[in-house]
Order: structure tokens, then C-alpha cells, then sequence
């Protein structure tokens, strides 16, 4: 632990520069620990662990508080051990107690952005570009680099999706961390796999389209060109069309129509200007 180059033992003398000045750089994730506290050296391989694991994403500045009392009374430690993280030159966040390492990369994953983070929103970029080969690329980096990076196989699941196979990417989406079966992202990805499920089998969008002009009350065809125009990504279409389908036939699909609606909401992120102007039509339809 001596030897990492991101543990460092901090004092009174040196506080400013390695926390101070330092968190103006980088965070600095500070250790306040005694000798005789247990909890404390349960804790104290963990964060050093973590500290390599991150590569230098943040330094670890261990401060015995016995030696230094000033700067424990200056921080209003109480209880050991107590680990403030250093941005800025603030301390923005705590946590108190020996938390399993698990926990202490949640909070770290709070404010620590990872190499491995950068990568993954250029190859989101990428796969909405339409550049998947690129896309699957760089996510395959993060694979090698960070395989336990619990929102990588979020990414891998929208290269499938974006491949057209949407059963290996519902599939992946089982592995997710439950703390994010909520995530807009992933209830996004859901939406756009619902969608897909939709048109196996479905004829093309154009046979689709040419079978509601030819009859505006074929509910089948309409709702199959809605899910067309949302894998095209023409969403105030696809809107456009659920909208008519509930007004002519809310039965259909077991009130697919309006489902649907929301699903898109879901790939919108819930905000946004065609989002507001097709729920408030969506609620006075309703209501």
C-alpha cells in the first residue's frame, strides 16, 4: 500500500497540497482513521485496492487522526472511519463505517468519472451515428479495460439492438445491476426491443403504409408502420399514427396503441418538446 502512488499519508503539513491544491486536479478521497479502530483497518485495504483498481481516476490521502487532531476537529470527524471525497478544493461528499467495496465504488462511481466512462458515451455516439463496427469497437475496449463496469452490458445490448438482434439483446439486459432496472436508458432500450419484437414477421414499412391508405381502419398495419417509423427514428410519425389507432380502435392489442405512446416517451427520455405536445394530447384523449 505504501508503494501505490495514489495512497498518500497526509499531515497538517502537506494537507494543502495533496487535498487542497490537489482535488483542483483531481478527487481526493480522504481516509480519517486511528490505530486502535478496527473498522479502520477493515477499511484501509479496500480503499488502497480501489485506488489502484482506478488507475489514478483519484488519489487516497490517509490521515491518522490521532497525530492529527487539528485537522480532524477542522472537518468535524466524530466517528471513525470517516472517508470525505475532495473536488475543487471542497470536500463534496461522505460516508462513515467500513462499507464492502461494492458500496465504496458506488460512491466513487458518483463522482469519478473512468476512463472506461469516456469511452462508452463516444461509442453511444457512435451507434447513433449508425457506426456500429466503430461503436463495437470501442465498447469492446471497455470490456477488456473495466469488465465489471455495470453499465457495459447496457452498451453491448444496443449493439444487438442496433444489429437487429433483438433476442440477444434482451438477454443481456437480464445481467443489468439491479440498481438500474430503472435507468431511462435502459427503459429506453427496452421500449426500442418491444418495437422490434413487433415486426418479426411484419411485412415492410411500405407494404404497412400502403395497407392504411388503402384502409384507414386496419389497426394491424397501422400499428406495424408506427413500430417501423420508431426503429427509423421518425418519431412524431410513429406518434402520429398510435394517436389515430387509440381514437379509431383503443381495444386493438389490448390497448397497444397508448402503450406504445408511453414506449416512446420512454426512448425520448421522458422530456422534450414533441414528448409534451403528444402527452397532453394523449391526456385530453384520455380524459
Amino acid at each position: 500500500m505504501a508503494d501505490s502512488p495514489y495512497v498518500l499519508n497526509v499531515t497538517a503539513e502537506n494537507f494543502e497540497q495533496v487535498v487542497l491544491a490537489g482535488s483542483m486536479k483531481q478527487p481526493v478521497l480522504v481516509d480519517f482513521w486511528a490505530d486502535w479502530c478496527a473498522p479502520c483497518r477493515q477499511l484501509m485495504p479496500i480503499l488502497a485496492k480501489l485506488a489502484d483498481d482506478y488507475g489514478g481516476a483519484f488519489v487516497l490521502a490517509k490521515i491518522d487522526t490521532e497525530a492529527e487532531q487539528a485537522l480532524a476537529a477542522q472537518f468535524g470527524i466524530r466517528s471513525l472511519p470517516t472517508v470525505q471525497l475532495f473536488k475543487g478544493g471542497q470536500p463534496v461528499d461522505q460516508f462513515m463505517g467500513a462499507l464492502p467495496e461494492a458500496q465504496v465504488r458506488e460512491f466513487l462511481d458518483r463522482h469519478i468519472e473512468r476512463e472506461s466512462d469516456k469511452l462508452l458515451i463516444r461509442a453511444k455516439g457512435l451507434l447513433a451515428a449508425g457506426d456500429i463496427d466503430a461503436g463495437a469497437a470501442l465498447i469492446e475496449q471497455v470490456r477488456a479495460a473495466d469488465p465489471e463496469h455495470k453499465r457495459l452490458p447496457i452498451a453491448e445490448a444496443q449493439v444487438k439492438a442496433a444489429l437487429g438482434d433483438a433476442a440477444a439483446a434482451a438477454e443481456l439486459l437480464q445481467r443489468i445491476p439491479v440498481d438500474l432496472a430503472d435507468d431511462p436508458e435502459v427503459a429506453a432500450l427496452r421500449s426500442q426491443l418491444d418495437f422490434a419484437v413487433v415486426l418479426a414477421g411484419a411485412p415492410p414499412a411500405p407494404a404497412c403504409e400502403a395497407r392504411v391508405e388503402s384502409d384507414p381502419n386496419d389497426s394491424e398495419a397501422r400499428y406495424q408502420l408506427a413500430a417501423h417509423q420508431v426503429i427509423a427514428g421518425d418519431y412524431e410519425a410513429a406518434l402520429e399514427n398510435l394517436m389515430t389507432l387509440m381514437q379509431k380502435d383503443r381495444a386493438y392489442g389490448d390497448d397497444a396503441a397508448r402503450k406504445g405512446m408511453l414506449r416512446i416517451f420512454d426512448l425520448l427520455g421522458g422530456s422534450g418538446d414533441l414528448v409534451s405536445r403528444y402527452r397532453a394530447r394523449l391526456s385530453r384523449a384520455l380524459y
